[in-house]
């Protein structure tokens, strides 16, 4: 599943270069996980303003509108001038004067909806209840550690939910909680102040690199210019289980959390 580097790597592979085209078409394949909400023909002849991005949705500004963009488990982007000619699991394109962007997925649990602006009551129920971003100014280190203390899920869990600080999926708690030092299961309430900078430390860090690299290609993820990531080659936990750590040598382990598996160190990171 696309995660918040993976969405952020798609974003800047494209955005710059489909600000400022016309939209000549909009069109849709099978269906998607939801609606889009509006006749395709209606897009035609708005212009995209820019891209940014909102936890794990692509927010595609128009001169009027927005379209919100989720990858799903299996989503990704193309985006170029001329693309080959559809497949069966590419479900929407938007053809603009500056290139055709094409969003194959072949589990179809992504989405394209188009919403008024950001205060829209559809908008609103898809990003109303996530947390900060953990790559922007606003994600506080103090309002973090506040909200830890109010939860007493193990903290992987709570990096998972996204209510707190948005992004951090599977892939990326296990690293980020291995550079803080923190088991997956001791309860995010009882994470002290000291531990609780690490670990926010760790969120931007881990993330940050996870973009600069490309993001993480395990099975299909590539960028909109078909590049792949590399930050698994890079990580220090993840799908690691039963060799050595490398930092102590300890054999690195992995448990079952909430249906998601979580690597970990048994040194390196304390209870």
């Amino acid at each position: 599943m696309p995660e918040l580097p993976e969405v952020e790597v798609t974003r800047l592979s494209f955005a710059d270069r489909i600000a400022g085209g016309r939209i000549v078409e909009a069109r849709i394949g099978k269906p998607l996980r939801w609606a889009l909400g509006l006749d395709p023909a209606a897009l035609q002849g708005r212009e995209v303003v820019r891209v940014r991005r909102r936890g794990k949705y692509l927010l595609i500004e128009l001169d009027a509108g927005l379209l919100l963009l989720h990858l799903g488990m299996s989503g990704s982007l193309s985006f170029a001038d001329t693309l080959p000619p559809r497949g069966v699991h590419d479900h929407f394109e938007l053809e603009t004067t500056r290139g055709t962007l094409r969003l194959h997925d072949p589990r179809r649990f992504g989405a394209v909806v188009f919403a008024q602006g950001e205060g829209d009551p559809v908008a609103h129920k898809l990003l109303g209840r996530l947390g900060m971003e953990p790559l922007g100014e606003g994600f506080d280190p103090a309002h973090f550690y506040l909200g830890l203390k109010r939860r007493q899920s193990p903290i992987k869990q709570v990096l998972l939910a996204g209510e707190l600080v948005v992004g951090v999926g599977n892939i990326y708690a296990s690293e980020v909680l291995f550079q803080a030092g923190i088991r997956p299961t001791m309860p995010a309430a009882r994470i002290t102040r000291p531990r609780s900078l690490r670990l926010w430390t760790a969120v931007r860090q881990v993330l940050a690199r996870a973009v600069e690299t490309g993001g993480s290609t395990l099975r299909d993820f590539s960028n909109a210019d078909g590049q792949a990531g590399h930050f698994q080659v890079e990580a220090m936990v993840y799908a690691r289980e039963g060799l050595p750590c490398r930092v102590c040598g300890t054999p690195i382990r992995s448990i079952r959390q909430g249906q998601r598996s979580t690597f970990f160190c048994p040194v390196c990171q304390k209870p």
